[in-house]
């Protein structure tokens, strides 16, 4: 079975281990550490130490080396720890000796991760997903504890002569990943329809690092009620919610999730249905934390994070957000001079959202361009269409026919031109 999610009603009591070797710095190690504290603390975890080793290189069997495991073994004993959890990926072959060393559960950053993302996803596709990256995660890690997962997909083809038990549990956990893989197809299709949906207006996707306030931002522009919790990967869920920018523009804004560092690579797999949000938008609002002190780095890990996703080519508005909680104020007059195409705002407080809105609309503007087209007056499905995505201008009558003046973006002046073809088509035949 997957790791279930941490209980926040008991909170365990654990250690936090980075590692410094020449190729890295103790004061980058300390600032992963602190947001590991934070990873810590949304799975329930109370941190009692936090350990930065300085190693010439990475110890193939035990990571830290055998005397620091040995050391942190008498620690966990001493203060009656239920968890270390390490900064980097751990092997199967490490996690199995220092389980050994210390006797306790072993975690690594990615594991972290993964069972945030198990107490918090919410819908049939959330759950799915954090699932089959559980159990691509866990297989290579599987050992005995795992003999129970047998069980579930038994019969004739599971097991054959001489084959051991962890060999039978790797069959029924390969079995229930391609199960899940095919409920993750049949939920696709699904959001394909919902998003075709979606497509009669413009669709602009939140993307940012995990706590920047992208949440907060969607509940102030479309005055919704997004779940807001000041901690990371509050949401998992893709969110959508209509906006009336002006009387002649309605978006569709979407949340999406989170990114971070080390973001396990089989995470961002399982989620392709969800991100396909991200892939699918006309618009992307990069939401920054602007008060944090890694700010640019959190910047090019989603940069970094859209190129995996093969977004990061779209058309993109960088909205610092936070700026009530700057420490230094003159970051505020700096950040536009670096930044030409960005907005500064407080979403908590609706601080300058009126200028992210006349961004969001010059950025569309852009995009625009006006027609005009004449149809017979008894021709009310094309004029009707016309009305649903364009903004019309003037309409003037004349006989039997009217003219339009309208305005529309690109991605509805290609659908209109195909819903003439057709018709085109349709008259000659």
């Amino acid at each position: 079975m997957p790791r279930q999610p941490t209980s926040t009603t008991h909170r365990e009591r654990g250690i936090v281990v980075g590692l410094v070797t020449p190729r890295s710095h103790r004061s980058l190690a300390e600032e992963y550490l602190d947001e590991l504290v934070l990873l810590a603390d949304t799975a329930g975890v109370q941190v009692v130490h936090r350990i930065v080793h300085a190693r010439d290189a990475i110890d193939p069997a035990m990571f830290i080396g055998r005397g620091k495991a040995e050391e942190l073994g008498w620690i966990v004993n001493h203060d009656g720890i239920d968890v270390v959890i390490f900064d980097d990926d751990l092997s199967p072959v490490q996690v199995r000796n220092l389980e050994k060393a210390m006797s306790c559960k072993i975690l690594d950053r990615a594991g972290l991760i993964l069972d945030i993302f198990a107490s918090r996803a919410k819908s049939k596709e959330a759950m799915t997903q954090v699932e089959l990256a559980q159990y691509q995660y866990l297989l290579p890690r599987l050992t005995r504890q795992w003999t129970h997962l047998s069980k579930q997909y038994g019969g004739v083809g599971t097991k054959g002569p001489g084959e051991t038990q962890i060999e039978t549990d790797r069959r029924a956990i390969r079995t229930r990943i391609s199960h899940l893989k095919e409920k993750l197809k049949r939920i696709a299709k699904e959001r394909e329809v919902q998003r075709k949906g979606r497509r009669d207006f413009t669709r602009i996707a939140l993307v940012g690092y995990t706590n920047a306030g992208k949440s907060t931002l969607m509940n102030a522009l479309s005055r919704s009620d997004v779940f807001v919790e000041d901690r990371l990967f509050a949401t998992l869920d893709a969110t959508a919610r209509r906006v009336e920018l002006s009387p002649a523009q309605t978006i569709i804004l979407i949340d999406t999730v989170g990114f971070i560092r080390k973001l396990p690579t089989h995470l961002i797999a399982s989620f392709k249905t969800t991100l396909a949000e991200v892939t699918d938008a006309d618009l992307l609002l990069h939401i920054v934390d602007a008060s944090h002190p890694q700010f640019e780095e959190h910047m090019a890990i989603v940069q970094s994070t859209l190129e995996e996703l093969d977004a990061h080519t779209k058309p993109t508005i960088l909205v610092f957000n936070k700026i009530d909680l700057l420490a230094d104020h003159s970051i505020l007059a700096e950040l536009p001079r670096r930044y030409p195409n960005s907005v500064c705002t407080a979403a908590a407080r609706m601080i300058n959202l009126r200028s992210l809105e006349e961004k969001i609309l010059e950025r569309l503007e852009a995009d625009v361009k006006e027609e005009v087209l004449s149809f017979p007056q008894a021709d009310y499905g094309i004029i009707s269409k016309i009305h649903e995505m364009a903004e019309v201008l003037e309409q003037t009558y004349e006989d039997s026919s009217v003219t339009i003046r309208f305005r529309l973006n690109k991605r509805n002046s290609a659908r209109l031109q195909k819903l003439l073809a057709r018709r085109k088509t349709h008259a000659e035949n």
